[in-house]
């Protein structure tokens, strides 16, 4: 719908937190790697490319990072200590433009977001969580799916918590030179 043509690229980079990294940092730095990883994998050859990458995580209200859960009951326990309470959503984006399979300009922003999840019962959160929904979702819940049911409020992007902000992104593209 932004008059983005892409192709999806999956680097192989580890998501987890560094000792004592705070979640912007984190997602800022995992958003740079997935870049560079992506970069060494494809190149930037053939005129100009733009790689994006980005890298999200959920951040309790007790400044716990909720990565993605690994298990049923894990995605339960992340939803319930959301539940009624506010948390934040980090995206972080790295932006590569290449010029004659060089790396011309580059940019990485970190996007956060408040977001409210509903008070529900335990009964409630299992039959989301058996949704499947959960599962490749930081925080156990996908904004974009059945999850927004949940959703009380959002204080900012809406899109960010679906995992990219695209009003930031869109900005940061055309001041490196991109028209749709």
């Amino acid at each position: 719908m932004a008059g983005v043509t892409f192709r999806v690229v999956s680097p192989d980079v580890n998501e987890e937190p560094l000792l004592r990294e705070d979640p912007a940092a984190m997602v800022r730095r995992l958003a740079k790697e997935k870049a560079r990883a992506v970069h060494e994998r494809l190149g930037l050859k053939s005129g100009t490319r733009i790689i994006i990458a980005a890298d999200t995580t959920v951040v309790n209200a007790e400044g716990k990072i909720l990565g993605k859960p690994v298990s049923r009951a894990e995605a339960v326990r992340m939803l319930a200590s959301l539940q009624g309470r506010d948390h934040f959503v980090f995206t972080g984006y790295a932006i590569l433009v290449g010029d004659s399979g060089r790396i011309a300009s580059s940019v990485s922003r970190v996007v956060k977001t408040r977001v409210r999840i509903r008070k529900m019962g335990s009964r409630d959160l299992h039959r989301y969580v058996s949704l499947g929904e959960s599962f490749d979702k930081a925080g156990a819940y996908a904004a974009q799916g059945f999850g927004m049911s949940m959703i009380e409020k959002i204080h900012g992007s809406y899109t960010n918590v679906v995992g990219l902000p695209m009003a930031q992104l869109l900005e940061d593209l055309r001041k490196l030179g991109w028209r749709p």
